[in-house]
């Protein structure tokens, strides 16, 4: 039987892996700037917004208006709280569009 060289084995299994999160995305979003602003968010929020909490379709006024309270609470070092004070108001603004599009 032949061995298939690493290499190929490696790009086959990027390929499998990474192939879902292509397949399912709005690709109305796939070259958004905010999607790779969002990268951070996909752990709990997922790819496209629906994760653990969702934000795929909420307002991005919304989002921009939570994030924005989360960024200015200093004395809150939740999660979400030190993820919102590493973006700027119009990094801000853009995950919160992208997210608003999914």
């Amino acid at each position: 039987m032949m061995k298939i060289p690493d290499m190929v084995a490696k790009v086959l299994l990027t390929a499998v892996v990474a192939l879902p999160a292509v397949a399912f995305a709005n690709p109305a979003t796939l070259n958004h700037p905010g999607r790779t602003l969002a990268a951070n968010c996909f752990q709990c929020h997922g790819t496209d917004g629906y994760g653990m909490e969702s934000l795929a379709g909420e307002s991005a006024a919304e989002i921009v208006e939570e994030m924005l309270e989360m960024k200015w609470d200093t004395a809150n070092k939740d999660i979400m709280n030190v993820h919102a004070q590493a973006y700027t108001d119009e990094e801000v603004a853009l995950i919160a569009d992208y997210f608003s599009k999914q």
